[in-house]
């Protein structure tokens, strides 16, 4: 039985705590905030509740296969998981609305074709079979393995398109690839507007980040009874019935070595803990001032934006506005709803000011989120986010701009921030402001605060393509006996890919390096 101390109780550091647990090893988690969960957070105020992480999950497998791992009771018992359907609405400029159902193929192309016209099912259906053959390509490489040490296979975007020589003249982007085949701005938008919900720029992402079109669409939405602060919630109780131990309030401030082996942890008050393994749930600049100095080599997170002459933009953020309304919600509302800008480009432009290979000056302190913003919008039905049937949460998110770029301590850049998302989510939510009884934001500042990570970023999943820039940290560290995990390393960030990292965390400690992830 080894000694693993586990930094950080977010959701891919709590999925490889309870699966090592399971397998005999005794595991002791340390946190330094005051519960766990990582940026599945939730805010509760005079009867309301939300969430103030992800609001939806995708790929409800990763969850069900650790919890039938772990445990006699599945996830099922332990958390209400439901498919949201319709999938989400979407609303354009133009008084376009188009409404997406669930997990059905068919069904998007019919919706598609009676909103935009005969053919725009198809050509989405096209894209969305070429996106699958992504998938197909990069699964396991790239989501159920250990990242290699030749990672040469995923340096190229694998989207067919590219690899048939349909775009001959230079790199081919994901709003390029978007523009060109789907012909249609508002088809275009609605595929670019998923990736940007991840925090990557479409103009600069490959064209393989199709992929979460793919698969959004091809595994569905899913909504926790309770929020998604449930499934964290219920990730903690089983990592407690597997006898994991956790301490909060117990900030890591060194990885300690010993014979060239990480040995154990130092915490802010002096304590040291042995370990015979280290797994840090932690950002790569973290983990970097925790490493001894001759060990703290480059591990940076995924470069979504600048690149070597601009220099690297840290991710983005994300900004919310959570409202609190009278008035019992419409049955027929929408879970989700994206309220599309008129100029797209524009967005990209305020968000993302240095682009990779782009020599610019230094950009300009500019908004937090986009003068006109894209905007989701999650009304969930579920009466226990509200006081009772008469009431309303609704939950307003858009990308912003990281901490470290803006000053988001500044309340009135807040406020005025967030009468932007209130001003276009009206397109969804009509006589929002009539109904509104309070308002809360969380912005990056609150998500630096809350998880350590100074940018206040949220990070974006691994893609293959432009020449591996978007490739999370190996899972392996520095030292042996250091791993990374969660959303911060390999595969990448959202709450499939933390619990994924947390299933080959397990892994490689279990059975070794040579682990090549489940058959």
């Amino acid at each position: 039985m080894a000694r693993i101390a586990v930094i950080g109780a977010g959701m891919g550091a709590m999925a490889a705590a309870a699966r090592l647990a399971v397998a005999g090893h005794r595991v002791a988690v340390y946190e330094r905030g005051a519960t766990h969960g990582g940026g599945v957070g939730r805010l509760e105020r005079d009867g309301f509740a939300f969430d103030t992480g992800p609001g939806l999950l995708h790929l409800p497998a990763v969850y069900r296969d650790l919890f039938v791992k772990t445990g006699k009771e599945p996830l099922e018992q332990c958390v209400e998981l439901r498919q949201v359907d319709p999938a989400g609405a979407h609303v354009f400029p133009d008084g376009t609305t188009v409404t997406l159902p669930n997990a059905s193929r068919a069904g998007v192309v019919s919706a598609l074709d009676a909103a935009f016209g005969a053919g725009s099912g198809e050509r989405w259906s096209d894209l969305i079979n070429r996106a699958r053959e992504v998938w197909d390509a990069t699964r396991r490489p790239l989501l159920e393995e250990p990242l290699r040490a030749d990672r040469a296979a995923l340096a190229d975007d694998p989207y067919p398109a590219l690899r048939r020589g349909w775009f001959q003249r230079g790199p081919a982007p994901l709003a390029k690839v978007a523009r060109r085949e789907l012909a249609d701005p508002r088809l275009a938008a609605l595929l670019e507007s998923q990736a940007l919900a991840y925090g990557l720029d479409p103009r600069a992402a490959p064209a393989s980040a199709s992929v979460l079109a793919y698969l959004e669409q091809t595994f569905g939405s899913w909504y926790a009874r309770g929020g998604m602060r449930a499934l964290a919630d219920a990730l903690h109780a089983r990592c407690l019935a597997r006898r994991v131990e956790f301490t909060f309030g117990a900030e890591a401030t060194a990885v300690l070595a010993k014979d060239g082996r990480a040995a154990g942890v130092e915490l802010a008050d002096g304590t040291t803990v042995a370990a015979d393994a280290v797994v840090a749930g932690v950002s790569p600049e973290r983990l970097a001032r925790l490493l001894p100095p001759e060990t703290a080599v480059a591990g940076s997170a995924p470069a979504v934006a600048g690149g070597e002459e601009s220099g690297p933009q840290a991710p983005l953020g994300r900004f919310s506005v959570l409202l609190a309304l009278r008035g019992a919600r419409p049955v027929d509302a929408p879970h989700r709803t994206v309220v599309h800008p008129a100029d797209p480009d524009a967005e990209y432009a305020e968000l993302f000011p240095t682009r990779p290979g782009r020599r610019r000056a230094a950009p300009a302190p500019g908004p937090g989120v986009a003068t006109a913003p894209t905007v989701t919008v999650l009304r969930p039905a579920d009466p226990e986010l509200v006081p009772d049937g008469d009431h309303e949460a609704v939950t307003l998110t858009a990308a912003a701009r990281p901490h470290t770029a803006v000053d988001w301590a500044d309340a009135e850049l807040a406020e005025r921030s967030a009468d932007r998302l209130v001003a276009a989510a009206e397109a969804a939510v009509p006589n929002l402001r009539d109904r509104l009884l309070w308002r809360e934001i969380r912005t990056p500042y609150d998500t630096a605060r809350d998880t350590g990570v100074a940018t206040g970023s949220v990070p974006v999943p691994a893609l293959a393509g432009a020449g591996g820039r978007y490739l999370a940290p190996a899972n392996p560290g520095q030292l042996p006996g250091l791993y990374r995990v969660g959303g911060w390393s390999h595969p990448g960030g959202g709450l499939a890919h933390a619990g994924m990292s947390g299933a080959m965390v397990a892994g490689l400690i279990v059975d070794g390096a040579d682990w090549r992830g489940s058959q």
